[in-house]
């Protein structure tokens, strides 16, 4: 039977970090549950967390998460435009899953030249459109920055061209609900006004019930209905999409466990890598770049950068770099992904200067490999076994460099890329390798290979991270549908508000 037509829905926020991600996330899963085929969809996201498409092209993560909790492949069409800061004033610019250069943010939000931006965004929502119902859409940060009302591409905006129902997100952890709600609201113009349809109360603490008569000031004086307040929660685990998430996880060596510990970049890119590790119960995972920490690491990994030679000269200065050599020469595991394999070569170069003003630095030295930044980035989904196993395996690349063997150095790849005569990484032995692939770690099986040496700490046991994933979207569904009403969302995305 086909579902009934449903306006999308957006969720906007009075301010950056108000939950707008995992809310959306949550009623992916719901509208899944109900019967829908629903789709996410943000039009400009900027993060370095990205992911692969099946078609080999660059989204946010965010993205790609809720496709996954939707139950769908993912697609450039769901995050048209990406950014990915590079640094303070700069980003690069990824259209339609493709590098479109270099921006600085003055240049970007100026007017000219956004309605070709703003027109692929469109173009993006409207086939999204056509094959969906409902169109989950996220808005950016606060809906009421009314300095870049002109140039903006993904809140009011694309939620008029979309006619879509906005429901605005607010942060009553941190303070001052009332103000930012009535004055996000204030601050639109009428046309923007009239497509706030409701109001959600995020990351609330405490009784419920004490907030009931705050619930009828802000209608009263918002003129649109509070469609739920939602509890803080601590026991569900939703792929986070920024990095500053990372801070609540800077905790020490913990003692009877494989303590991992991922070297906290500056420009840390994709630390979904290692989501599963997290979750694992033989292991205990934490982020540093505290000397003292890392030599206190079982195994030590180098996650992705997106500015690999600023983050080689950062470890050299803080005396991470140093740190790392030792730990491994005193019996650590060290592994690098993408940016954190070129940082462990003999050298990274730059001769473009596409990162910045570095265009050589001598890396770690763990591995006898060379790197050049050069080229178009590579996008791609891979399927893979690697070095001393025929187990199947799946990961994705998102890098910009080549990395060889240094002069007269023979090939040993870390992975064999299955279907082509392709190989990856560098496999120096069973302390010491890197690879390109993202996701490698989510294998079981690559997984048990890296922890073998250090089997006889904790018991054995296997961890399912699809399978937890999966519980988790629908534990975030089932929180989500206890404090929202749910019949008035579907009455105002029925049209009948």
């Amino acid at each position: 039977m086909t579902k009934q037509r449903l306006h999308p829905i957006m969720f906007a926020g009075t301010g950056s970090d108000v939950g707008k991600s995992v809310i959306a996330t949550g009623f992916c899963r719901i509208f899944k549950q109900d019967g829908y085929t629903p789709a996410p969809f943000k039009a400009q996201n900027m993060a370095l967390n990205s992911y692969a498409t099946p078609e080999g092209l660059e989204i946010g993560r965010a993205q790609a998460v809720q496709a996954e909790a939707a139950g769908i492949p993912c697609h450039t069409d769901m995050n048209p435009l990406l950014l990915k800061p590079s640094s303070d004033h700069t980003s690069q610019v990824v259209l339609n899953g493709k590098p479109a250069g270099n921006r600085n943010a003055y240049d970007y939000f100026r007017k000219e030249g956004r309605e070709e931006l703003r027109r692929a965004v469109h173009d993006a929502f409207d086939r999204l459109e056509k094959r969906y119902n409902p169109v989950v859409m996220e808005g950016a940060g606060s809906i009421s920055e009314i300095n870049l009302r002109e140039s903006d591409l993904v809140n009011l905006p694309m939620a008029i061209h979309a006619g879509a129902d906005v429901i605005l997100v607010a942060d009553i952890d941190r303070g001052g609900v009332f103000a930012a709600v009535y004055g996000s609201i204030m601050l639109l113009n009428d046309e923007e006004r009239r497509h706030i349809k409701g109001i959600l109360i995020n990351k609330f603490r405490g009784d419920i019930r004490l907030f009931e008569p705050g619930v009828k000031m802000l209608e009263e004086l918002c003129k649109a209905p509070v469609v739920g307040v939602v509890p803080y929660y601590r026991d569900i685990y939703i792929e986070e999409e920024d990095s500053v998430a990372l801070r609540t996880k800077q905790t020490q060596a913990e003692y009877g466990k494989i303590n991992i510990a991922v070297i906290l970049l500056r420009h840390l890119s994709n630390f979904t890598d290692f989501n599963t590790l997290e979750r694992d119960p033989r292991v205990h995972l934490f982020y540093t770049n505290n000397t003292e920490e890392i030599m206190k690491a079982d195994i030590v990994l180098l996650p992705g950068s997106k500015s690999t030679l600023s983050d080689l000269y950062e470890l050299r200065r803080n005396g991470a770099a140093q740190a790392i050599v030792r730990a491994h020469r005193e019996g650590a595991t060290v592994m690098g992904i993408c940016g954190g394999y070129q940082l462990m070569g003999q050298e990274v170069c730059d001769p473009d200067r596409m990162e910045g003003e570095i265009e050589r630095l001598p890396g770690l030295g763990l591995l006898p490999v060379t790197t050049r930044i050069q080229g178009e980035k590579i996008t791609r989904r891979v399927k893979f076994r690697f070095h001393g196993s025929e187990d199947s395996c799946e990961g994705y690349e998102i890098h910009t460099g080549v990395t060889t063997p240094v002069e007269e150095g023979k090939e040993s790849p870390l992975t064999f890329i299955s279907g082509e005569s392709r190989t990856d990484g560098y496999f120096k032995d069973h302390t010491c390798m890197g690879t390109y692939i993202h996701g490698i770690l989510d294998n079981p099986s690559f997984i048990g290979y890296l922890l073998k040496p250090f089997a006889n700490k904790p018991e054995k046991m296997m961890f399912d991270y699809k399978t937890f994933k999966e519980e988790q979207y629908d534990k975030l569904a089932g929180h989500i549908r206890n404090h929202v009403d749910l019949p008035l969302i579907y009455n105002i995305l029925s049209g009948h508000d």
